[in-house]
């Protein structure tokens, strides 16, 4: 059985490898009423934030944290993040510059157009 240590090294790996906007871009991101306008807000549609939204908030915070800080809960969500960038950039559209596909992506830390 592998070592959490090893576990959370791999997490962190794969993370660093999703997100690829800094603390500073995705900041200035959720700023944008781009980032505010994507995302599921819950299944009456009246949350005042989308799930991605407040997973990009949190993604800033992680970012800023110290690997010795973070806590099982943070690489819970890492590995979220982590399997959310997985599963979307797989649906890439034609039209990736300014889809909501390219907002939602961003919204979790990743944008796609730095992969070109």
């Amino acid at each position: 059985m592998a070592s959490k240590t090893f576990d959370h090294n791999h997490v962190a790996r794969d993370f660093m490898a999703a997100v690829n906007m800094s603390a500073k871009e995705l900041e200035e991101w959720l700023d944008t009423p781009e980032s505010k306008a994507v995302g599921w807000k819950g299944a009456d549609g009246k949350a005042r934030e989308s799930i991605g939204h407040a997973s990009g908030r949190r993604i800033v915070a992680l970012l800023d944290t110290p690997f010795e800080e973070l806590t099982n809960d943070d690489f819970a969500h890492m590995r979220k993040v982590i399997n959310y960038v997985k599963r979307h950039t797989a649906q890439q559209p034609t039209n990736i510059f300014t889809s909501r596909w390219r907002y939602s992506l961003m919204n979790w830390g990743h944008d796609p157009l730095k992969s070109l």
